[in-house]
């Protein structure tokens, strides 16, 4: 009996649904990638059968991911009930996919695929009644994965490091630098003005170069208030970035900005990224405005 109880606790369920149009199929290959064995549009009702032979099976399929969504029409209603009842006899990840209305209507657009809940509605409203049906799972999701702002190989990224690799967090942040001139990022989710620090584009021999040239990034880093500034925002971010990662939160994006986006916000925002990976996190670096 301990050792049936070991197998079943070693093995790994992933319920995978969310939106149409926001990637679930590429997050299922994904896990079929990692070594999962993968199942999409499994009817509702036979998920529990699944479970029970994947729980108690003896073949070795150690990880498996189920994909269900409203193609699944007014059954798909049931997965919450379903979902609750499995976390009784083992762990389940339920996982919900999502992305921006913006985002949804543009895919849509651009591949003219029908929405599986009807083609004789306007997608907007298709999208809104999508979201309505579906608004009890959601609720209950242990990751809710925003697809909007990852990439392909980002998005395959984030489900390595959540559901594969140990010792790594799973979220995905982006550090921006912008200047101020041209705006502020519209989605970022924290910013920070570093025009504070002296201008290097007021020193003749540095003015043509960006942040990412040794010499403007040795010239911002010779004065204490950046070495201060970076320790200080390291430990904000120390601070901050488990509580997103706690609430689900998938990616995160840090905007830091100087007057023209060329110099201070660029070297700083490599610093970061770097400090951001010496802590176990994804990140990478975007410069907006170093070209402008």
């Amino acid at each position: 009996m301990k050792r049936s109880e070991n197998r079943s606790e070693a093995r790994q369920l992933v319920i995978l649904t969310g939106l149409s149009g926001a990637g679930k199929s590429t997050i299922l290959k994904a896990f079929e990638d990692l070594g999962f064995y993968c199942v999409d549009n499994l009817p509702v009702d036979l998920i529990p059968t699944f479970s029970e032979l994947h729980r108690h099976g003896d073949r070795e399929i150690k990880r498996a991911a189920l994909l269900v969504d409203v193609r699944e029409g007014a059954q798909i209603e049931k997965l919450p009930r379903i979902v609750r009842e499995l976390r009784r006899e083992q762990a389940v990840s339920l996982v919900f996919v999502e992305s921006s209305e913006v985002a949804l209507l543009r895919r849509f657009s651009e591949t003219r695929r029908p929405h599986p809940l009807g083609k004789d509605s306007p997608i907007r409203e298709t999208l809104k009644r999508e979201v309505e049906l579906l608004a009890p799972i959601r609720k209950i999701a242990d990751t809710i994965i925003d697809t909007t702002k990852f990439n392909v190989h980002e998005l395959r990224n984030f489900i390595s490091t959540r559901f594969l690799r140990a010792g790594r967090a799973p979220l995905m942040i982006a550090v921006v630098s912008f200047g101020y001139r041209y705006g502020v990022p519209a989605d970022s989710d924290l910013v920070f003005d570093v025009r504070f620090l002296p201008n290097p584009h007021f020193i003749p021999r540095l003015q043509k170069y960006s942040g990412m040239d040794r010499r403007v990034a040795r010239y911002i880093h010779s004065f204490p208030e950046t070495g201060q500034f970076l320790k200080r925002i390291e430990s904000l971010l120390n601070y901050l970035i488990p509580l997103y990662v706690r609430e689900g939160k998938s990616y995160l994006t840090i905007a830091l900005g100087c007057t023209g986006g060329r110099h201070r916000s660029v070297a700083l925002a490599a610093d970061v990224r770097a400090a951001l990976e010496r802590r176990g996190y994804t990140a990478k670096t975007v410069n907006r405005d170093i070209d402008k």
